[in-house]
């Protein structure tokens, strides 16, 4: 039964009466079902777009990684980065792709979730109960919004931080025998010099040594150094690194010969293999978003620029993804995915032109990127407008 706002009961709305079924509901008791269903509806499709938005992240990152790894393999094998700093650089590096891969992530996500709903003939019941375009927008911009926070905070702060970290860790390395992979008492391969090197003692910061041993072969021919003492150092212009040995012996002849030659020496340096510079993305890729603010000079303002696109490009990807998923029932499943990608690959080269055109000086500063994002905003909201417009659900009961 239905209650008056005095507290009594209206007789009249009788439960058990058949007028009451057909039009003596409460009206309180018909908003709140509507509100309930479209709440069920709602997390009904934030539950897809997110199970979408974490499948396609996870492929994007996996594919990104195999080719970093594969690049910071190839430089340990050649003694160019530390073993140890693989982790870490996988991992710091890994912060300077998500700028890019949130937002693929994500109009992807809008594109295979929505898609399959309008192939499986689900938006077309949704439609018919009065889901339209403004209602399958809602669950989007739940998860779109805090998308695009991420890609502020990573494109911002995170981002930069992180590649002034891998820097100092580089830089760090390349000063110590430690971080470079050299332990006191065990023998160890020089990576790239077909080589063995032992250390008896070494200090806590892994620059002075005492007793050390270099087995060396190259081009047919065997050399032996042993060393009393020694530190590492690096030359003040340049990347390369010396080990200075003190009062040791040197050895060298042909392999397979008797003839070898022996030299006692109160200094020798050795060369080092090349190593990763310490210099890790361009030098405006590494300043904090404070100080490219402060400086006025094209290359700095197009990387602030950039820096800004990429978390309002998250929020134009994700509304342009919306009408670009709708297609007929049992379409072929990835054939208006091919199309949006197209219009992502020509959005995103647009605004890589750009930040080239503000870092030439060739458009002014004040232009910065908007050039791109505003057409490419009309457009999204043309085609939401358009569908809007073609497909008017009729109002739930």
């Amino acid at each position: 039964m239905c209650r008056r706002r005095d507290g009594t009961q209206d007789s009249s709305a009788n439960p058990f009466r058949p007028e009451h079924t057909r039009h003596g509901a409460c009206p309180q008791d018909g908003r709140m079902s509507r509100k309930l269903r479209w709440l069920i509806i709602d997390r009904y499709l934030l539950r897809q777009l997110v199970a979408a938005f974490v499948a396609c992240l996870l492929v994007l990152v996996l594919v990104s990684m195999g080719g970093l790894v594969a690049d910071l393999l190839s430089k340990i094998a050649r003694g160019k980065l530390p073993p140890g700093l693989l982790v870490s650089q996988l991992g710091l590096r890994a912060l300077d792709f998500l700028p890019l891969l949130l937002p693929l992530s994500l109009f992807l996500a809008v594109l295979l979730a929505y898609g399959r709903m309008y192939r499986d003939s689900e938006m077309a019941v949704l439609a018919s109960a009065g889901l339209g375009i403004r209602r399958l927008a809602r669950p989007l911009v739940w998860l779109a919004v805090p998308v695009a926070i991420g890609v502020g905070l990573t494109s911002l702060w995170l981002s930069p931080a992180a590649l002034r970290t891998s820097q100092a860790m580089i830089e760090a390395a390349n000063k110590s025998l430690l971080v470079a992979g050299l332990e006191p008492g065990r023998f160890v391969e020089i990576p790239g010099r077909n080589g063995v090197v032992y250390i008896s003692q070494m200090d806590d910061d892994g620059r002075n040594f005492q007793r050390l041993f270099v087995h060396n072969e190259r081009d047919g021919r065997i050399d032996v150094v042993t060393a009393q003492a020694g530190e590492l150092f690096q030359e003040s212009q340049g990347e390369e690194r010396y080990l200075r040995l003190t009062d040791g012996f040197r050895v060298e002849g042909a392999l397979g010969s008797d003839a070898f030659r022996m030299m006692r020496f109160a200094g020798n340096d050795i060369r080092l293999p090349d190593v990763e510079p310490g210099h890790v993305g361009r030098v405006e890729q590494r300043m904090t978003t404070h100080e490219l603010a402060r400086v006025d000079a094209p290359v700095e303002r197009a990387e602030l620029h950039w820096r800004l696109a990429t978390p309002l490009a998250t929020l134009i990807l994700a509304l342009l993804a919306l009408p670009l998923a709708h297609s007929p029932p049992r379409s072929a499943r990835y054939g208006r995915v091919l199309v949006a990608l197209l219009g992502y690959i020509l959005y995103l080269n647009l605004l890589a032109l750009g930040r080239a055109f503000l870092a030439s000086g060739t458009i002014p500063a004040w232009a910065g990127l908007w050039w791109v994002h505003l057409p490419a905003a009309a457009i999204a909201l043309y085609l939401l407008w358009r569908d809007e417009r073609l497909v008017r659900p009729r109002s739930a009961a």
